[in-house]
């Protein structure tokens, strides 16, 4: 509840704001933070290279050059891993200073479908490592932005990306307005539902959305126990190695995850600590996943019962949001407060939770010291492919593009519609067409500056030219 006032009910009671004085305050806000400079990208020194050598020193050494080969394999692989860099160059333009819960890597290959705890397929938000409380408008600039960069990248005419990206703030506009005007409760309990989608669109859309409904529906945790591990002799379940994304750990990690998953369970579930009760550990080892993850450390962990069923379970590190790291975002002091009791897993599992419209149940996080001292690493755990799909930018058809682009503007409107702030925010955006002209600008010039940044990361690091 959003008071602690506990004198008797009917003296303490005032009347709530309604949304009309919501909707007001952000018109108001206008006059403080004008729309229009959103549009504004600094000029003036930055350290690109300095940033993301700093993030690196901090990850796995051996998997740095990995990292840095799938940085460097295009523009829009350099974007996904530059999160840190957009959030110092966010901070440094012009802002509505209207703070929601963010994803604070909200670009086109980080939404996606995967399954609901009912076992229906669900299109959402699925990465929260970066999630914090910041302005609005800056997960609105990551997504915009990745909509341009995707589209060039893939050759599409300038009228078609450009038309996706300013349809995507205005579509971001709409569903925040209409999502204002409905109950928080019913706010709450909307989802998007994949099945659902895929009949109501056009055809081109319906046929990708389709396809990667496919996909995901082969993506189960049966088909990744069968392609990761074998069975030894003894029996034991144990990771195939597939050097260097697949490798087992040293006995002390082992030893300390080991402990760890012991604290894992106590911030889970209370259903999955009596589910977890039927399974035992069988084997660990690293994993190398995604882009801008590459080279902090995720570890699988193997469960399995006695007739042969297994369960696999993703531990994967979480540092600081660049958003407060690198943006400077300030946090509220209950937010503050519970990432200093629970850490940084806590964290992105309690915005995860927060986010999305339905999340993994197996959701929890640890800590530990590493091996080699020093302070602890905090992780969050969650189910390893459960019906994980997404979608091909490179073979999606105009249609399905500008589509696409809309999904996630609405699945990301429905996210910071969540937030207390976010009929502010509603009044302060209208109908999207002064901030969607001014967000536009801004992501053209972003994605400028970004493609700049990767020509001089390849230099940086001697990746070659050619």
């Amino acid at each position: 509840m959003s008071t602690t006032d506990i004198r008797p009910i009917a003296e303490a009671w005032s009347a709530p704001p309604t949304l009309k004085d919501h909707l007001d305050d952000g018109r108001r806000a206008r006059a403080f933070a004008p729309r229009e400079d959103l549009a504004v990208l600094p000029g003036g020194e930055r350290d690109p290279m300095g940033i993301l050598d700093r993030q690196d020193s901090t990850r796995v050494p051996e998997l740095v050059p990995l990292r840095t080969e799938r940085m460097a394999a295009s523009a829009f692989a350099f974007y996904r891993g530059t999160a840190a860099l957009m959030a110092a160059d966010l901070a440094r333009s012009p802002s509505s200073g209207l703070a929601v819960g963010s994803c604070g890597d909200a670009h086109v290959s980080n939404f996606g479908l995967f399954a609901s705890p009912q076992r229906t397929l669900v299109f959402d938000l699925n990465d929260f490592d970066e999630a914090a409380w910041a302005p609005w408008e800056w997960d609105v600039k990551r997504l915009v932005t990745s909509i341009v960069i995707a589209g060039q990248s893939t050759s599409r005419d300038e009228t078609v990306v450009r038309d996706a990206a300013l349809s995507a703030v205005r579509t971001y506009a709409r569903a925040l307005g209409s999502g204002a005007k409905r109950s928080p409760l019913k706010r709450y309990y909307d989802r998007f539902d994949a099945d659902a989608a895929a009949a109501a669109i056009d055809p081109e859309s319906g046929d990708a959305l389709r396809q990667a409904i496919k996909d995901a529906e082969k993506r189960t945790a049966v088909r990744a126990v069968r392609k990761l591990t074998t069975v030894e002799a003894s029996g034991r379940l144990v990771f195939v190695e597939q050097p260097p994304t697949m490798t087992h750990v040293d006995p002390r990690i082992e030893e300390l995850i080991g402990r760890a998953l012991l604290e894992y369970q106590q911030s889970a579930n209370i259903d999955i600590r009596v589910l977890l009760q039927k399974y035992h550990l069988s084997d660990m080892a690293r994993r190398v996943v995604g882009v801008g993850s590459v080279g902090t450390r995720c570890y699988l962990v193997a469960l399995a019962d006695g007739d042969g069923n297994a369960l696999l379970l993703q531990a994967k590190e979480a540092g600081q949001s660049v958003l407060i790291e690198y943006g400077g975002a300030e946090q509220p002091e209950a937010v503050a407060r519970f990432i200093d009791r629970n850490g940084e897993g806590g964290r992105v599992v309690g915005m995860q939770r927060i986010l999305q419209a339905v999340s993994d149940p197996f959701l929890g996080y640890l800590s530990g010291p590493p091996p080699e001292g020093g302070p602890d690493r905090s992780f969050y755990v969650r189910q390893f492919h459960d019906k994980k799909g997404g979608f091909d930018m490179d073979t999606l058809e105009d249609p399905a593009f500008r589509w696409y682009a809309d999904a996630c503007a609405t699945t990301l409107a429905r996210a910071h519609g969540q937030s207390p702030n976010a009929s502010v925010v509603a009044g302060y955006v209208g109908g999207g067409r002064v901030a969607g002209e001014a967000i536009l600008e801004w992501s053209y010039a972003y994605a400028d500056l970004s493609r700049a940044d990767w020509e001089l990361f390849r230099r940086h690091r001697g990746v070659d030219a050619g």
